[in-house]
């Protein structure tokens, strides 16, 4: 007899704070566990507490996306099965001295943003696709920016945090056509310009208004979009 578990089951990297958390706990208002990805110890566990106490159903995984190992160990844990992928953890990287100048980059700085915004989605979408490919509706969403969009060219100049959006975007596309013929649903989407620490929380959206578009990617239909980079008025060009 095999056992079949109704509840969905979402993993969200980066979930302990800013945008992860809010997209954690949006998913688990709708019904989803949610596993809680996150590095340090302690700000996981704070985060689980903060969304079993607002009745979400929420579990933490120790998920360093840098980490062979730790991915490995994450995917393991999660005997469940997985239903939704978020790619949420990112960094921005330094930027002071002109070390996301363009002109003066810093390539070790480039070398660490890429480490987490792109090789660090490789890396957990590939430990979990196992897992995915096993549930009847699943969904992955990688969360960029755009300040990847080469068309609108956004924000400031950040050589290591833009271009690690762009090729983001690119890979979500890449993915989406590998999976095509699969049930595997691939998007990304901008979250917009959101108060958290890596504005420094001066910006005019809230975590739960960024996290939304990422919440709507995780529950498209089977007849959903693929491969497209959306925020919350459509399509964004990039």
């Amino acid at each position: 007899m095999t056992f079949v578990n109704e509840k969905k089951t979402a993993l969200v990297t980066g979930a302990n704070k800013g945008i992860g958390f809010a997209i954690a706990q949006g998913l688990g208002a709708i019904g989803f566990t949610v596993a809680v990805g996150a590095r340090d110890d302690a700000r996981r566990a704070a985060a689980v507490e903060r969304l079993q106490a607002a009745g979400v159903d929420a579990f933490g995984v120790a998920l360093d996306v840098t980490d062979d190992d730790s991915v490995s160990a994450a995917a393991e844990q999660l005997t469940g099965g997985l239903d939704v992928l978020v790619n949420n953890a990112g960094i921005s990287g330094r930027f002071d001295d002109g070390a996301q100048d363009p002109t003066t980059l810093d390539l070790d700085v480039l070398r660490t943003v890429l480490d987490t915004n792109v090789f660090g989605v490789v890396r957990v979408t590939n430990a979990m696709l196992p897992l995915l490919q096993r549930a009847n509706a699943p969904r992955i969403v990688n969360v960029s920016s755009n300040m990847g969009s080469l068309t609108l060219q956004t924000g400031p100049i950040m050589a290591a945090y833009a271009p690690s959006k762009s090729m983001l975007n690119s890979l979500t596309a890449q993915y989406a056509r590998r999976l095509a013929e699969t049930a595997v649903i691939v998007n990304a989407c901008c979250p917009g310009y959101v108060a958290t620490d890596f504005t420094g929380f001066n910006a005019p959206r809230t975590a739960e208004q960024g996290a939304a578009i990422a919440i709507r990617l995780a529950t498209l239909p089977d007849d959903g979009p693929r491969g497209g980079f959306f925020d919350d008025a459509g399509v964004v060009p990039w």
